[in-house]
């Protein structure tokens, strides 16, 4: 899961040109709530939920830990959070190395059998994550299904394109990303909010899971951002009055002038 910046709030670039992702408001990517609440529906449609453990990770700032108490809060069973400040600036090749790692971690005990992802994340869109993690952790990945099936290991997902819907199974344990359209993802609720205060969260560094730090981070960065400008304030609106009965051929003569007819 990713912690991104509040869309409605007003972002900010910090002086090297990455999202300040410290002082502005954040939350769990709202892409990525989809795979939360499929990883939830497949534990509960399992023949042993008891025995299936659902672990939001998440890797970011000090901050991002509100990302990953909202998933505990939708009924997530254990929550981990990377943070480093090594890890500021990192692109995708780097951000898929820590999360590889992490979740390499995290099954040293019990071996992970499915890692679930957002499509994309709502502040950078790049979609291309879950295949990075899937080719370092050697694993198989299907990405962008918008139904989820499992029996047993077996997985079996729908994935719509333009012109045709593709039917895809696999055998776990593989990497698999959501999309928006598996369904409206849970809101929290009152007993859950009460029951994510109880539940395990463990806080990891770079060291913790063997990641070098001169392997993440802006300097070791494969593309970066050079400038950015602010948008211009949105102008104002040309008003096209009817007083006298001349509106009609008015507005047809400005939506001409501007070539959309």
């Amino acid at each position: 899961m990713k912690h991104v910046p509040d869309a409605t709030a007003d972002r900010r670039f910090e002086s090297d040109n990455t999202v300040d992702r410290v002082g502005v408001d954040g939350l769990l990517s709202e892409l990525d709530e989809y795979a939360v609440e499929q990883a939830l529906q497949l534990k509960e449609k399992s023949e042993d939920p008891a025995s299936t453990t659902v672990t939001a990770l998440c890797v970011g700032p000090e901050k991002a830990v509100d990302a990953v108490r909202k998933a505990l809060q939708m009924g997530c069973d254990q929550g981990i959070h990377v943070s480093d400040e090594a890890v500021a600036g990192s692109d995708y090749i780097a951000t898929s190395l820590v999360l590889a790692k992490a979740v390499e971690k995290a099954g040293e005990e019990t071996p992970v059998d499915l890692v679930m992802c957002g499509m994309a994340s709502t502040d950078a869109s790049g979609s291309v994550v879950p295949a990075m993690l899937a080719e370092r952790m050697g694993l198989p990945q299907v990405t962008l299904a918008s139904v989820v099936e499992t029996q047993g290991d077996q997985v079996r997902v729908k994935r719509d394109g333009d012109t045709s819907t593709e039917v895809i199974g696999a055998t776990m344990p593989l990497v698999l990303s959501v999309t928006d359209q598996t369904g409206e993802a849970r809101y929290p609720s009152f007993k859950g909010i009460m029951a994510a205060k109880k539940k395990p969260m463990q806080t990891w560094s770079l060291a913790d899971i063997g990641v070098d730090p001169s392997l993440v981070g802006l300097s070791v960065a494969w593309s970066e951002v050079d400038e950015t400008t602010e948008r211009p304030p949105r102008s104002q609106g040309e008003i096209v009055k009817d007083e006298d009965g001349s509106g009609a051929p008015a507005l047809a003569g400005f939506l001409a002038s501007k070539k959309f007819i």
